[in-house]
């Protein structure tokens, strides 16, 4: 059996490397170049073509090469008995507790009005905003969001917490399903850390704006579908958000035409908060495909009704 490698626009050599660095006996196939597609039973795909997986007719399992499905989840041709996975592995979630707390810090300490007045060779002092007068609130409780919160309060921050479903989390005041208005009511900061689902998509708009406490900031760094750009634009110009910070965007690379360029009030990062290492998801990886052959329970399977 083989396991089949699929990242347009990605270089899949390092992939191919550290899981031989594992288990030198793996059969590995990188697409495009499929030579035997019958023997394929475990696949790792990131942004696939659609309808490619029309080709494996022995293909039993599809894992996210990274913690996000949706890329599987709006794949309708994709048949139902195929069971999707995803990897959250020790250092993507680090990097997302660092990147989250790096903005949420560059918020209260007014990093990017500094940076600003530097282009403009202009002194001037701003007072911080206080820890005890901010509460940072995650959307998204799951393994990521629920480090993150953790992260927040190991670093002196009152910390809110939305999910779907009731969570509990230690030092968290969570809140679930239909509390998003009382979480939001008492967040400054809101993280988005959401998966993209049919509910979630969009959920970053107008409306949700005007219910943060004010000053009110928008972190991002889960999915740009999430965001409604437009109502951004209008809630930064109309002051109702003080301040963004983005990771992820709809399209990708974000367009030099994009009306996001340029505003002193977004902070873009090019969807680096969590970059994935070849050698620890190797080890996730290989964990998986020989619990797959094994008849094993899989580890971080998907819910595909649920969409995470």
């Amino acid at each position: 059996m083989s396991l089949l490698l699929v990242s347009p626009n990605r270089n899949t050599k390092p992939f191919v490397e550290a899981i031989h660095k594992i288990d030198p006996n793996i059969d590995i196939e990188v697409w495009p170049t499929v030579e035997k597609p019958e023997r394929i039973q475990f696949a790792v795909a990131w942004n696939h073509p659609k309808h490619l997986f029309d080709k494996f007719p022995n293909l039993r399992v599809i894992s996210s090469m990274g913690a996000g499905v949706d890329h599987l989840m709006s794949d309708d041709s994709i048949p139902s008995g195929i069971t999707f996975t995803r990897l959250v592995g020790p250092s993507l979630s680090g990097q997302m507790c660092d990147y989250v707390l790096t903005s949420v810090l560059n918020i209260i300490r007014n990093t990017e009005i500094y940076y600003q007045q530097q282009k403009r060779g202009e002194w001037k002092t701003h007072q911080p905003l206080q820890k005890r007068d901010i509460t940072v609130g995650v959307l998204g409780l799951g393994a990521l969001g629920s480090s993150v919160a953790g992260r927040l309060i190991e670093n002196g921050f009152s910390v809110n917490g939305w999910a779907a479903t009731k969570k509990e989390k230690d030092g968290v005041n969570t809140f679930s399903g239909e509390e998003l208005d009382d979480f939001l009511a008492a967040t400054n900061i809101v993280v988005c850390l959401l998966p993209l689902t049919e509910k979630t998509d969009g959920i970053l708009d107008l409306a949700l704006f005007k219910k943060l406490k004010q000053p009110a900031y928008v972190i991002n760094a889960a999915r740009g579908a999430h965001l409604v750009d437009e109502d951004l634009i209008y809630a930064l110009d109309t002051g109702i958000i003080s301040h963004a910070s983005l990771d992820v965007f709809s399209e990708e690379p974000l367009p030099g035409s994009h009306p996001f360029w340029g505003r002193e009030k977004i902070t873009i990062t090019p969807h680096i908060a969590s970059l994935t290492d070849p050698d620890e998801i190797a080890e996730l990886l290989v964990e998986n495909y020989k619990r797959l052959l094994s008849g094993m329970p899989l580890l971080y399977e998907v819910d595909r009704k649920k969409g995470y």
